[in-house]
């Protein structure tokens, strides 16, 4: 069995986010919250203070 280090997380934590924008968590906290709210308005379940790996990318332009 794999263990999720092994594997790439799913979903990002503030502190992920943080990280790979050069931002406050503080800050990240506020950018997971308007792309929850986006994913919330199109109906997807959300889940506080993560954010699925694969919205974060398609959103973010790095």
């Amino acid at each position: 069995m794999e263990t999720v280090q092994s594997v790439e997380r799913k979903f990002l934590k503030a502190a992920d986010v943080a990280q790979i924008l050069q931002v406050s968590e503080t800050t990240a906290y506020r950018i997971i919250r308007k792309l929850n709210d986006e994913l919330k308005k199109q109906g997807k379940i959300i889940v506080a203070g993560k954010i699925s790996r694969k919205y974060f990318e398609e959103k973010v332009y790095l």
